[in-house]
């Protein structure tokens, strides 16, 4: 029987099984791919459910409290990611439709799958699970001025933030209150500990099932419009490329120990595709199709990119500091 250890040692390529088998799912069955979407929130909300279940929370204010992390958390994300992103657009002209996918996944910063990357390249996985409500809370404020300012006031309007906030909700504070209600259980019952337990072998196969649903459902649209979608790969790719150098420097300018470093170059540059896709598939018709296969594509574009990162950013980026 496989055991944990040996699970986490395996999930980068389980993930990208992942991928190639929601791809064939939905390329071969529109049908089942269409009602597989509607899978999704649920799927997601499991997902962090599992993985809020896993943050010691006695040490939560521990972690919150390392102000230089979150200063620099705030200043990567939310000034040079709008910046170095405007200047890729720039540099890559795309259409309205297509630039609003592009905005809506690279200025906001992932509070999902970022945690198990940042573990994966040996960062401080806990000051990353400490911080998502704040990433996601700002961006949720930021984010309609962001697309307002890069794209004007009409493509603004069209971002409705009723399915943002209800994303809030469902997805970040109802898993987040059902984990501490489980680790306080746990703490005053045997039962309570076992479920627990159980939790912890959560995030990888939902993560893997997520990727899957996300990409079956997608896949289709990513197809049909991929003369148009293979000019943002580009873009996606410089931004993996540019974020960890710039990262990296804010790291040092803020005085951060390598499992922080680490972190924040993780957060730079994994973005929350799976949470804002409702987003652009709550977009007009003609918006939302694009907009949704823009934002599958940064998905494997990203993970393709992850699976460097875990090896360049420990290896290359911020090693070690050895005496």
């Amino acid at each position: 029987m496989i055991t944990r250890e040996q699970l986490e040692n395996k999930q980068i390529w389980l993930y990208v099984i992942s991928l190639f088998i929601g791809a064939i799912i939905g390329l071969s069955s529109p049908t089942v791919s269409s009602l597989l979407y509607f899978t999704i929130s649920p799927i997601l909300a499991i997902l962090l459910y599992s993985m809020f279940a896993q943050i010691p929370f006695l040490h939560l204010r521990e972690s919150l409290s390392n102000g230089r992390f979150i200063g620099a958390l705030l200043i990567v994300n939310f000034l040079i990611v709008p910046i170095v992103v405007w200047l890729l657009t720039q540099l890559f002209p795309q259409s309205s439709p297509v630039l609003v996918g592009v905005y809506l996944v690279l200025l906001t910063p992932c509070i999902d799958y970022v945690i198990v990357f940042t573990q994966l390249g040996r960062g401080n996985e806990k000051l990353m699970l400490a911080a998502t409500p704040i990433l996601f809370v700002v961006q949720m404020i930021l984010l309609p001025i962001y697309l307002w300012l890069f794209i004007g006031k009409e493509a603004s309007n069209i971002v409705k933030v009723g399915p943002f906030v209800e994303a809030f909700i469902t997805l970040i504070v109802l898993p987040l209150f059902l984990a501490v209600l489980t680790q306080l259980w746990a703490k005053r019952r045997p039962k309570g500990q076992s479920v627990l337990n159980v939790t912890a072998w959560l995030p990888i196969p939902f993560m893997a099932l997520t990727l899957i649903i996300v990409v079956a459902s997608q896949i289709e649209k990513v197809y049909a419009d991929f003369s148009v979608i293979v000019h943002v790969i580009p873009i996606y790719a410089l931004f993996l490329v540019i974020m960890p150098v710039i990262s990296r420097f804010i790291a040092v300018l803020f005085h951060l120990d390598i499992g922080a470093g680490r972190a924040l170059i993780f957060s730079s540059g994994t973005r929350n595709s799976l949470v804002v896709l409702p987003l652009a598939l709550a977009l007009p018709d003609a918006w939302a199709t694009l907009a949704a296969a823009v934002i599958v594509t940064q998905t494997i574009v990203e993970l393709v990119g992850e699976l460097l990162y875990i090896r360049l950013i420990p290896g290359f980026v911020l090693r070690d500091q050895h005496k």
